[in-house]
């Protein structure tokens, strides 16, 4: 059975095209060379008698056997002439010959070639938000196809994984939702009883509530990522930056005020407008300010502002504080990562809140800044693109 299959005819393989193609092209690059070199030839093969010679009008032996010297060099002179003009013309073809062959080589080549270049672009172009994208390359079943489908196979993969840890998050989130609620119900019930409670108790069902409602918080930080990460955007609409953030400032006055806090907002523009979910955007917008007020200095002071620049509208956000280090700061668009217990504040919160700031800023086609200020403090911005408001 093997011998058989050695002795099949092989497919249509990329090494035989190649093969193919540029066998036929020296071939007739050849055809064309040998062709060229016979009409040259051909038209410089004439031999000329001198006319008028004496020695013709003077049928004798020693008249003969002269005319017969006169024709041998003159023949020898006429083939000398004829090589040297063979191996010029032969020079010339050659080098006319091998010009065309490399031009020729090269077109077929790039479009032997063309699908590799495809499945390149398409490969650099597709990234863990658009991995439902395929290469699906045409052609005939050789290498390069087996190629596109073995990425297309790795993509459909690398799909089903991300769907799954997403399903997984979402999910784990939502049900442990339910047995919190019934501890922190059982907590309520508890301190609620008509007999006295120890001191003891309140403390620790307080201290039980402060930590059930940061689990809550963390689920809830989970479920949005996972929303934001699986391009759940149902209620997209034209939203104004401007107003987003002048909600966010209002539903954290009273943590402004807590602090001192000074807020600078002259800079916040109505012009400022992009397309997208209004919970997710609100929601990053919050995050945003949470992050401000949350790791700042009582007495400092935040300065916000949006505004809207050719194809782009941004949230821009500073706080003062201590010098940061910038190379760190990249860690921070990560889940769980923070810039450690030095940090004002850096005791509160999750660890999600600037990840999903970043994830839903790229779940609508923009990005998330974070760059530290040379005097102290951060700069936080987020680009989206810019929409025309409303009518």
């Amino acid at each position: 059975m093997k011998n058989l299959r050695r002795l099949a005819l092989p497919g249509r393989t990329v090494r035989l095209r190649f093969t193919a193609l540029y066998g036929a092209l020296f071939l007739l690059s050849g055809v064309g060379l040998l062709t060229v070199a016979n009409l040259v030839t051909l038209g410089s093969s004439t031999v000329s008698v001198p006319a008028g010679n004496p020695s013709l009008q003077r049928p004798t032996l020693a008249a003969a056997q002269e005319l017969i010297g006169l024709l041998q060099v003159r023949l020898s002179e006429m083939q000398t002439l004829q090589s040297r003009q063979l191996l010029i013309s032969s020079v010339v073809a050659l080098a006319v010959m091998a010009v065309v062959s490399v031009v020729l080589g090269r077109i077929v080549a790039g479009r032997v070639l063309r699908p590799l270049r495809t499945i390149t672009a398409a490969t650099r172009r597709i990234s863990a938000d658009n991995l439902h994208e395929r290469l699906a390359v045409p052609g005939p079943a050789d290498e390069v196809k087996d190629l596109a489908d073995t990425v297309d196979g790795l993509l459909e993969r690398l799909e089903g994984s991300f769907a799954a840890q997403r399903r997984f998050v979402a999910d784990a989130s939502h049900e442990l939702r339910t047995p919190l609620a019934t501890m922190r119900a059982s907590l309520d019930v508890a301190v609620a009883k008509p007999e006295p409670v120890p001191a003891q108790t309140i403390a620790l069902a307080d201290r039980l509530r402060t930590e059930l409602d940061r689990v809550d918080r963390l689920l809830d930080g989970f479920l949005m990522l996972a929303r934001t990460q699986h391009g759940a955007l149902s209620d997209r609409a034209t939203i104004s930056l401007g107003r987003v953030v002048s909600a966010a400032l209002e539903a954290r006055a009273a943590d402004i005020t807590d602090k001192g806090l000074t807020v600078h907002d002259g800079d916040v523009q109505d012009s400022a407008w992009t397309q997208g979910s209004r919970t997710l955007l609100s929601r990053m917008v919050d995050n945003v300010i949470d992050n401000a007020v949350t790791h700042n200095h009582d007495g400092g002071w935040i300065r916000v502002a949006t505004t809207a620049d050719g194809t782009t509208a941004r949230v821009i956000v500073e706080t003062g504080g201590q010098v940061l280090d910038q190379e760190q700061l990249a860690r921070l668009a990560q889940p769980f990562q923070r810039l450690g217990a030095d940090r004002t504040g850096s005791d509160h919160g999750s660890g999600l809140g600037l990840s999903i700031v970043s994830a839903v800023a790229t779940a609508h086609g923009g990005n998330l800044d974070l760059h530290a200020r040379p005097e102290g403090g951060l700069r936080v911005a987020v680009s989206l693109p810019l929409a025309g408001g409303p009518a």
